[in-house]
């Protein structure tokens, strides 16, 4: 049996918690389908975010969209958030089983 594989971008924004709101409603706006969001801890040259307390919270949120959509998504939070928050955004290309939902 062979699968038909859609391509499509998956955006990852790593951002401090308190932004998830936000993010959400930007996400939407932009026209995401969907996304997931998922607490996450780290570290980096900036130091260390165990999520101990609240606000050292990091969030992980992902968004496979098209790519057109993605990019738009990125503009808009490195945009918005990137000057006064700590943001890591990346791409990957997946293919997904059912495009209608993405």
């Amino acid at each position: 049996m062979s699968l038909v594989k859609h391509p499509k971008s998956l955006l990852v924004i790593i951002a401090e918690a308190n932004l998830e709101k936000l993010l959400i409603k930007d996400v939407q706006k932009l026209g995401a389908a969907g996304f997931t969001v998922v607490d996450v801890r780290g570290g980096g040259h900036s130091g260390l975010r165990e999520g101990t307390w609240e606000a050292d919270r990091t969030i992980r949120m992902e968004v496979i969209a098209d790519d057109h959509i993605a990019d738009n998504i990125a503009h808009q939070v490195l945009e918005q958030y990137g000057k006064n928050y700590g943001i890591t955004l990346y791409f990957s290309s997946v293919s997904v089983l059912r495009p209608q939902k993405f």
